[in-house]
């Protein structure tokens, strides 16, 4: 059974009043109420606030692991603001919603990544930063269902890529920025997959987006969240830029951001199980 399941297993017992040790108040039907200590059957345990029985206002729940929330509860469930300290050194500090993190929070990953931003149904969702700590990159725009989508700026040490994502990867219009002094327009486009003969084997992942340069100009207005643009081309005639491909270093690897990719799907792992085990 998972600590999730021994956390809600103790709820039933907790409100009849008869499983585990409790020191604290109780109202006139002789139910948990007021603050109160607990060491249920399990040996989790819990101290804080009780309202008929159930966990309900300020208090903090240790799991037998190691694992620690303390924050607001609503009838045994996590709700407002609390902290929940994972066994793994990771943490979140934020917003809960009937068991789930949702609204704004940080998540402190075992890794030293973090996450600051939107959250709904446990999930990174709408506006949100994630810092990969290795590189110091960090990748700042939408998010839906824990994924990198719409748009958004990866930025790195000396340059950043301002464009859309799609499903963790760029795709579409969009430029890199060099602190030089200069943007190398283009676009991600998805490569075609070549249909295998055989169809009995696994199908094969998906192609990498490649970036293909249109243009290289100096620093313009253009942003993804604009509705209508002008041709990067157009930008640069305005500008009277005369500037070859070769001005400046190609950086197609940077923007899918490949190794940091991983590091931020291992952390989507890591707070799915998380939820499994823990309910948050």
């Amino acid at each position: 059974m998972s600590d999730l399941g021994s956390e809600e297993g103790s709820e039933a017992g907790e409100a009849a009043g008869g499983i585990g040790e409790y020191e604290g108040g109780r109202n006139s039907e002789g139910q948990r109420h007021g603050f109160g200590k607990a060491q249920l059957p399990n040996a989790d345990t819990y101290e804080g606030e009780y309202e008929c029985g159930l966990r309900n206002g300020h208090g903090t729940y240790r799991f037998k692991n190691g694992a620690i929330y303390t924050g607001d509860y609503l009838q045994n469930k996590k709700h407002g603001k609390g902290v929940f300290f994972y066994p793994d050194g990771s943490k979140y500090a934020g917003d809960w919603v009937h068991d789930q993190r949702q609204g704004y929070g940080e998540y402190l990953y075992a890794n030293g990544d973090t996450y600051t931003g939107e959250w709904a149904n446990n999930k990174r969702h709408g506006q949100g930063t994630y810092v990969y700590k290795d590189t110091g990159s960090k990748y700042v725009g939408c998010w839906v269902n824990g994924i990198q989508d719409g748009p958004a700026e990866l930025i790195h040490l000396n340059h950043r890529f301002k464009g859309r994502f799609l499903n963790g990867k760029p795709l579409g219009r969009g430029k890199f920025i060099f602190d030089i002094g200069c943007e190398q327009h283009g676009e991600y486009i998805q490569p075609v997959q070549e249909k295998e003969e055989e169809e009995d084997e696994e199908p094969p992942l998906p192609l990498e987006p490649i970036w293909k340069v249109s243009e290289i100009t100096k620093l313009t207005p253009w942003s993804p969240h604009d509705e209508e643009l002008l041709d990067p081309r157009e930008a640069a005639g305005a500008s009277g830029t005369a500037v070859t491909d070769e001005a400046v270093s190609h950086p197609t690897s940077d923007a899918g951001g490949e190794g940091e990719g991983r590091e931020e799907e291992v952390n989507q792992d890591q707070e799915d199980q998380e939820i499994t085990d823990f309910g948050g």
